[in-house]
This record gives C-alpha cells, sequence and structure tokens, in this order.
C-alpha cells in the first residue's frame, strides 16, 4: 500500500433540515506533506470534536480502490481524491484485511488502526444523497480511522508499511457490520470486540448501545 493522495479540508458552510452548519468534510489534494498530530491533521478542518478527531480518530483513510464502485453509482460529481472526507487516500486499503490495533508506519508518523468510519448526514450532503449513507452502510467499506502514535510528515507515494499485525483482533470489516447489523450470531464476536484495548471507547459505547449490552 501506498498513499496516492493527501487531502485537507477548510470550513464549508452547509444547509440542514434549514439551519447553516460548518462541516470539514469537504476535503481536496494538497501538493505538499501533511502532518499527523495526536489529536487531528495540522492545518485540517475538524469542526464537530465530539465525533471527529481526537486521539482515537486522528487521521481518516479511504480505498482507491474503491473508489470506481462509487464512481458508477455517482457519475456526475466532479470526483477528486478526498471525496468521503478523508486525510488519506491509500492505494490497495482493504478493510477485511486490516485489523483493529494493526500498526502501520506511514512516512515519518506511526498510526495504529482505531476503528472504521460511521457516516452521517454529511457525507450525504458531500455525495448529493441522504440515500448514499444507506449505501455506504450496505457496501460495507468504510475506511479506517488511525490513532497517532508517532507524530510525523507523511507524502504522496509514501509506503504504508505493517508494523505490527494484531491477529487476535477483529477486522475493521468485521466491526462495521456489527455496528449496523443485529444478527444474533455475532453476539461472541460483539463481546470480542468489546475487549479490545485498541477498540476506539466511543466505538465499544456505540456497539454497546446497538446490541443492548
Amino acid at each position: 500500500m501506498y498513499i496516492v493522495s493527501t487531502n485537507i479540508g477548510n470550513p464549508t458552510t452547509i444547509q440542514w433540515k434549514g439551519k447553516e452548519q460548518i462541516t470539514g468534510i469537504y476535503k481536496r489534494p494538497v501538493n505538499e506533506p501533511i502532518y499527523l498530530e495526536n489529536n487531528d491533521v495540522l492545518k485540517d478542518s475538524v469542526i464537530d470534536r465530539k465525533y471527529h478527531g481526537g486521539n482515537d480518530k486522528a487521521c481518516y483513510a479511504f480505498s482507491e480502490k474503491h473508489y470506481s464502485y462509487w464512481k458508477k453509482l455517482y457519475p456526475d460529481l466532479d470526483w477528486s481524491w478526498g471525496m468521503f472526507g478523508e486525510n488519506l487516500s491509500i492505494s490497495k486499503l482493504d478493510e477485511s484485511e486490516i485489523f483493529i490495533g494493526d500498526i502501520f508506519k506511514i512516512g515519518e508518523a506511526v498510526v495504529q488502526v482505531s476503528q472504521p468510519r460511521q457516516p452521517c448526514f454529511k457525507l450525504g450532503i458531500r455525495f448529493g444523497s441522504q440515500q448514499m449513507v444507506k449505501q455506504f452502510v450496505e457496501f460495507g467499506y468504510s475506511g479506517v480511522y488511525f490513532r497517532v502514535l508517532t507524530k510525523g510528515f507523511v507524502k504522496t507515494g509514501d509506503k504504508v508499511e505493517l508494523v505490527d499485525k494484531n491477529i487476535d483482533s477483529l477486522s475493521v470489516k468485521e466491526v462495521f457490520r456489527l455496528i449496523y447489523q443485529n444478527n444474533q450470531n455475532n453476539k461472541d464476536q460483539v463481546i470480542k470486540a468489546l475487549k479490545l484495548e485498541t477498540l476506539a471507547e466511543s466505538c465499544k459505547n456505540d456497539l454497546k448501545q446497538h446490541w443492548k449490552i
């Protein structure tokens, strides 16, 4: 895997249910390296810190290979990297093969997988359709949130190198599915997810609420 694009967002005002809101989801490619800090990406816009940024969601990555699927569904959009609000567009990123707690080195930074992305209405606004949020869940490939263990610059072309594989964990795709499905046959996986020290606490809380645990 390697970095296809580094993306930064500026504050953008949107309309939602008759009210103005500000969002940082409109990310665009930048030519210079970006700096991964412990709680966010330097110079990036993180507006609603209840759901974005912070130790467990310092940086968001999305797979370059998923773009073709979405371009077929939304061919009329003005496509560029960063469409999903990701700071890092990464080649061949596969959520079914990346596990909670996995550690990667990217450029100068060292990051750890903390949770899948959980879409909200702002993603729907970015794509011009709230149907997109449901489609995103059904697609099953959420992208990956990282916590930053070692701060540093990353740039387009940098390799994404696996440092430590958490083999006793669950994949990002498995956790994403558990958040939105309610198949009682998966209850053991939910219990396992809740015991993962490296899974973000906010994600654990959402699992507990969804599964009424």
